[in-house]
């Protein structure tokens, strides 16, 4: 019953969503330039992270340093 609920309530909702209006070619860069992140923001992205667990424990134990391991379950699209 519940999941039949939950359902009716998702087909609501999406018969009644509005589209957002469609970005004007004269905004786009201005609005990338706002969403995309700042040099600050995306430190992150410089890391050398591994892919492999076993390689990234031989390259932390021999640089004496930790691991941090970012695990997300899921699609890899679409992690949930």
């Amino acid at each position: 019953m519940r999941s039949l609920l939950t359902l009716t309530a998702l087909a609501f909702l999406a018969a009644h969503a509005v589209a957002a209006d469609p970005v004007a070619a004269d905004q786009f860069a201005g609005l990338q330039k706002v969403i995309r992140p700042s040099a600050d923001e995306d430190r992150w992205a410089t890391i050398g992270w591994h892919t492999s667990l076993w390689e990234a424990r031989k390259v932390a134990a021999k640089e004496g340093k930790p691991i941090v391991l970012w695990e997300m379950d899921g699609h890899p699209l679409g992690c949930t």
